[in-house]
């Protein structure tokens, strides 16, 4: 068995691998992996073999033998966006889709470490709060690991496409009258009193899977890193799982910088930001957050110092954009590169375009940005969005009429 130790990152409590643990129980702080990287080959890493999430096991909390719970997540594609990078006025842009995971969203890099770790565990069950991404990937490896599934959605803020998924795949919804902010209150006190594992992004291991879109980012650039890296802030797990995977790598020698961790959230959700900006250690929760971008309509993230932290460690910056920007972005991002993304996504180039206007952003930096779920997640809004179909009747001449009148 791989040998690590589960750190609290504000007193420096330690815990075993075989703790249920969530938070420390000495200060409420949030938790980290903590390996011995001397015990590490670097050359494990850079020589790996196969795809996804699995290919980087060596720097995963498991041992070989370990039976890990996969539905072949990962390896999603960063794909080269040079006519969006003209139109935004920067020289070189990369866009990792990673709605193009099995569930159509990066949470199964977390499911796949949380849910093996589930089993190693033995618990009962698994369960989370969800703005719908989180419950559409639990559901699927808790199928995969036949485990019970539960699930808290805040009523009416999520989107169709991530409860339908959720329900298809055997989980037990429940509709909550409240914020996501509130089912995340309530199902941590369930998963202690229930034997429930804990599947929201306060659990540390899920964080060690998200953060491979790091080695894979590094590894397609030919294990060099980008200038920045640009991605939507919800929970904000996943910009601070990216920036320990990237100071992973800066460790082991494998890479020489780090890149500029950029977080993006929505004007009506943005705690991250103003905390940042006004040099905060800690934020001031939004108890109403409003946002078309359902993802990352949270008021109060549970990982605000994790991203704070890797924001300013890493001499990025987090700034905000409105519904009307998102809704810009997402359309242009179809239309020019042909990359579909759920509203959320599309905040990582409404930022990366306000950023370049107001000088943050120098036109020859290397910019990736994450787009983190797949169009058809939000299907409704797609539609609200975009000209409706003309309806015509089934007459050739009729047609060949209006398509050379466009």
């Amino acid at each position: 068995m791989k040998e690590y130790e589960v750190e609290c990152i504000r007193c420096g409590a330690h815990y075993t691998k075989e703790d249920v643990v969530y938070t420390c129980r000495k200060c409420d702080g949030l938790l980290n992996i903590k390996y011995d990287y001397s015990e590490i080959d670097p050359k494990q890493v850079v020589n790996a073999k196969g795809e996804g999430v699995w290919k980087y096991r060596t720097l995963l909390p498991f041992s070989n033998e370990t039976e890990q719970v996969t539905i072949n997540e990962g390896n999603t594609p960063l794909y080269r966006c040079d006519r969006l990078a003209k139109s935004i006025g920067i020289s070189d842009l990369w866009v990792k889709h990673e709605g193009l995971n099995p569930s159509g969203s990066f949470k199964d890099r977390g499911m796949t470490v949380g849910v093996t770790k589930a089993v190693e565990l033995g618990v009962g069950g698994v369960a989370c709060a969800s703005t719908g991404n989180t419950s559409a990937s639990l559901a699927i490896f808790a199928a995969k690991a036949d485990l019970p599934c539960f699930v808290l959605l805040p009523k009416g803020k999520v989107a169709l496409g991530k409860v339908a998924q959720a329900m298809m795949h055997g989980a037990k919804v429940f509709s909550l009258r409240g914020n996501f902010d509130d089912a995340l209150r309530i199902v941590r006190v369930l998963c202690e009193e229930e034997n429930l594992y804990l599947l929201n992004s306060v659990n540390p291991y899920r964080l060690e899977g998200q953060k491979t879109i790091a080695f894979e980012v590094s590894e397609k650039l030919e294990w060099n890193v980008p200038d920045r890296l640009i991605l939507p802030v919800g929970n904000a797990g996943n910009i601070s799982a990216i920036f320990k995977g990237f100071s992973e790598l800066n460790i082991l020698g494998i890479t020489d910088e780090i890149p500029k961790m950029t977080g993006i959230q929505a004007a009506g959700a943005k705690p991250v930001v103003d905390a940042f900006k006004a040099a905060k250690a800690e934020i001031t929760p939004e108890a109403n957050p409003e946002t078309i971008a359902s993802a990352i309509r949270i008021g109060d993230p549970v990982n605000a110092a994790k991203a704070l932290h890797a924001i300013r460690d890493s001499g990025g910056v987090a700034e905000s954009v409105t519904d009307d920007e998102i809704t810009e972005a997402q359309l242009e991002l179809a239309r020019v590169e042909g990359i579909g993304v759920e509203p959320a996504s599309a905040a990582s180039i409404a930022g990366l375009k306000k950023l370049v206007e107001l000088g943050e952003i120098a036109k020859d930096e290397r910019v990736v940005c994450i787009t983190t779920g797949h169009l058809l997640k939000d299907p409704e809004r797609v539609i609200s969005i975009c000209e409706a179909p003309i309806e015509v009747d089934a007459d050739i001449n009729v047609l060949r009429k209006m398509l050379r009148a466009v």
